[in-house]
């Protein structure tokens, strides 16, 4: 005989929405801590990002055109190369670190309660 179709429908979707689970607040405000914490290191990361493109830009651009080697051996793909290699370095570590160090204060935090 089988399931009905009607009611194996609505079990395979409540079990893949996972309806069955119920969360409980802790669970909850743990969540939003993380998501906080990935905004918080994703905000730090463009400003640092921001700052290292203008940090590696600048002397990349001013080398190019006052060095002779610059000048001879490093193109326009070489440049860019260089500025978006720190750019996004600084990115990654920055977001890496901010998150790391969110997260240490969010398990400090919880110990405590």
């Amino acid at each position: 005989m089988g399931i009905p179709s009607d009611a194996r429908d609505y079990w395979a979707n409540t079990i893949r929405k996972n309806e069955l689970l119920i969360s409980s607040p802790a669970e909850d405000q743990k969540i939003l801590d993380s998501k906080e914490c990935i905004r918080e290191g994703v905000r730090a990361g463009l400003k640092a990002g921001a700052v290292a493109c203008v940090a590696s830009a600048v002397p990349t651009l001013v080398a190019v055109r006052t060095i002779p080697w610059a000048k001879a051996n490093i193109n326009y793909t070489g440049q860019a190369l260089i500025i978006s290699a720190a750019t996004i370095a600084s990115y990654f570590v920055t977001v890496d670190k901010t998150i790391l160090e969110c997260a240490r204060r969010n398990a400090q935090y919880d110990k405590r309660a």
